[in-house]
């Protein structure tokens, strides 16, 4: 019998949405077995969350799927005869050519986004007006190129989908989120992110394989359907089929909207029945959170006297640290270690020898075993330990243009007090604005580009290996000593962020060397290092080194806040100035440069809401948020804010292996509500830059 081969011409949009919507469908599901496979151990998905997710996962991927159509409709609308017209054709031709013009000879719209915007600008209007003057004066070609111009089309989308979905497992597995604010803010640094992906992953092959993908799925799918090139639509029909596509849209809207707003006691279970593409969208939108739009308020009068009681400001926002101030002012270094978990130390449980160098400095310090970051990014740690202020909502304080905190900053107090004020990074500083912040807020930048090519042993896409800018510090120190002035310096490593790359022949590792643990291990062997080199030089007798954690590894668990992942390190070694102990408070990053000062007796006035963790009046605290949700942790409680003016507590209880059991209450306690509410509001809302 012989088979039927006949072809069968169709409308170009219907093929489209039709066939790419039934593949964004299933790769969607296959995505979501995927990840529930690579999910952490604490995942702990039960039958029942199972079905939910995958449900209404498949509801969503059908909301965001009809919502991605939206292009299409533009490439429809371009699907007619009209506009090569003799009037239709020479006036868009005179419009195309204005607009180039416009673009190459002056000061363009475009020109006020900077960056690559006023070059993709020229380079879109220049082939848009040779490829319509092709078509518009030699009609032999129209068909052809509008053949073309839909096969790349339809391609662009199912290869930017599977792209995107290879990607979403690259992202679960580093974050344990679907794609958020993180891979909205990587966008910004397009240099280091493309480079870090090429250095961390196999991507020629990874590109290769998608693209024969694309190319096989749009194949396949043309066997028997072609699409049809001309009389596409008349004006009632295309009034119809508009009609038709915005009840869709609609539909869509509704679908996203009722599915991003449904939450598990699960956090896995919620991240995953919702879209990682809508959520890149929805993040993207609300880049900044207006506080009081979001937020359950206090009375601002309330939450100002709440605020500057907890904090133990006066009415002016003020209070003073430390007992007296000598003239021998003590050197201060602040290491700020990239990613340490606390998990990564063998006082904290871990088996592996990854830190033998903390490892040996905890009996020798004074370390802070309840300690708690106040963020799961860079920048968070960053703002923490130089403003000592809980963490705003949205975006970081560091990365906002108004970000100049006046006399508010650890750097603007010890310059007051005679420091040499610096702050050492060895990647471009540019990243994250952290060389504009740091630059207004009293501190020197010295990062990359102040190193001799010479003096790099080793760099990769984020920056110098963390040996190097501990030597480039050694340096500036030794030439700050002989001023005869203290210093202070903060340093950023980079060392342990994928790729996991650093010099040769530094470490043993069994196994892979470029792994998260190679690099952790790595880190230790350049922090050994660098106090080695210190303990020869003539001021270190006189210097206190702190050694603290940005942030954990990673920070996604069951709950929004799981209070271990916020778990860090802190250690403060210093032979000659301070007392080895181990502190059993629950503390917060925001704590550490007060506590410091009060440590060396450096007497000033600040306006930090940080407090001095070695006081006998001092409450055990700590303050932890992602993006959105804004934690307060005391007394065994965890009060978390969310938008739209959301509360959640939680009873906290550690558990044997280190982690926390936290259950949701019913009974929400008012006091520990208000201090949360008091203190977010008052450092969103009245704590202005300056």
């Amino acid at each position: 019998m012989k088979k039927n081969t006949k072809t069968i011409e169709r409308n170009p949009l219907y093929v489209m949405m039709s066939k790419f919507l039934g593949l964004y469908l299933v790769v969607g599901f296959l995505l979501r077995i995927v990840l529930m496979v690579l999910s952490p151990d604490d995942a702990s998905y039960t039958f029942g969350s199972i079905l939910r997710l995958l449900s209404i996962g498949v509801l969503s991927d059908f909301g965001t799927g009809l919502l991605l159509f939206i292009p299409l409709l533009f490439v429809y609308l371009g699907l007619n005869e009209w506009k090569y017209s003799k009037v239709g054709g020479w006036f868009i031709e005179l419009l195309l050519l204005a607009g180039l013009l416009y673009t190459l000879c002056c000061h363009s719209i475009f020109d006020e986004y900077g960056g690559g915007a006023p070059l993709i600008a020229k380079a879109f209007l220049s082939w848009k007006l040779f490829s319509f003057t092709l078509r518009f004066l030699l009609p032999r070609l129209r068909d052809t190129w509008r053949k073309v111009t839909l096969y790349a089309t339809w391609g662009l989308y199912v290869f930017l989908f599977l792209f995107i979905s290879m990607g979403e497992v690259i992202f679960w597995q580093e974050f344990g989120v679907r794609y958020n604010f993180i891979a909205v803010d990587y966008l910004v640094y397009t240099n280091e992110v493309i480079g870090n992906i090429l250095e961390s992953y196999a991507v020629v092959p990874l590109l290769i394989g998608v693209l024969v993908a694309t190319v096989g799925i749009v194949f396949w799918n043309s066997r028997k359907t072609r699409f049809r090139l001309t009389k596409l639509y008349t004006p009632r029909l295309l009034a119809v089929h508009l009609g038709c596509y915005t009840v869709l849209v609609l539909l869509g809207y509704l679908i996203v909207w009722a599915t991003h707003a449904l939450q598990s006691d699960n956090q896995y279970v919620t991240q995953l029945e919702q879209n990682g593409i809508c959520d890149f969208c929805i993040a993207f939108q609300s880049n900044k959170l207006d506080y009081d739009k979001f937020y359950p308020m206090l009375p601002e009068a309330e939450a100002r006297a709440i605020y500057r009681r907890e904090a133990g400001l006066d009415s002016n926002g003020r209070k003073t640290i430390g007992d007296s101030l000598a003239s021998n002012r003590p050197n201060i270094v602040l290491i700020t270690v990239e990613s340490l978990s606390a998990d990564f130390l063998t006082r904290y449980g871990n088996k592996q020898n990854l830190t033998p160098t903390l490892d040996s400095l905890m009996d020798k310090s004074l370390v802070f075993d309840r300690l708690y970051a106040v963020g799961n990014r860079t920048v968070r740690g960053l703002e923490a330990l130089s403003l000592c202020i809980p963490p705003s909502s949205g975006e970081s304080i560091i990365k906002r243009k108004q970000n100049n905190m006046g006399n508010l900053s650890v750097g603007m107090v010890l310059k007051r007090l005679g420091y040499h004020v610096q702050f050492f990074y060895g990647g471009d500083s540019y990243f994250d604005n952290m060389g504009n912040f740091f630059g207004r807020n009293g501190y020197e930048v010295i990062d990359r580009k102040h190193i001799l090519p010479e003096n790099i042993t080793f760099a990769n896409i984020w920056g110098v290996c963390d040996e190097d800018i501990f030597h480039k510090s050694l340096s500036v120190f030794d030439a700050d000593a002989k001023q005869k002035k203290p210093f202070f310096a903060q340093i950023m490593t980079t060392s342990n962020h994928r790729p996991y790359t650093y010099p040769a022949g530094k470490i043993h590792i069994d196994g892979d060397p470029h792994t998260r643990e190679a690099a952790v291990r790595y880190t230790d062997y350049a922090i050994g290092q660098l106090l080695r080199e210190a303990a020869r030089r003539p001021w270190f007798a006189n210097t206190l080194f702190v050694v603290i954690a940005d942030h954990c590894a990673s920070s996604a668990g069951k709950t929004s806040l799981p209070i271990d992942r916020y778990h860090i390190p802190c250690l403060v070694y210093a032979p000659k100035l301070v007392k080895p102990a181990y502190i059993d408070k629950v503390c917060s990053q925001i704590d550490v440069m007060p506590t410091v000062l009060s440590l060396l007796h450096l007497r000033t006035e600040v306006g930090f809401t940080g407090k001095d963790i070695l006081a006998p009046s001092f409450r055990p605290r700590a303050f932890m948020a992602t993006y959105q949700d804004l934690g307060y942790y005391e007394a065994n409680r965890l009060t978390v804010l969310s938008p739209v003016r959301n509360v959640r507590q939680f009873t906290v209880r550690p558990l044997s292996d280190g982690t926390f059991d936290e259950q949701s209450v019913n009974q929400i306690d008012g006091t520990l509500l208000r201090k949360a509410e008091a203190n977010y509001q008052y450092v969103n809302l009245y704590l202005k830059a300056r």
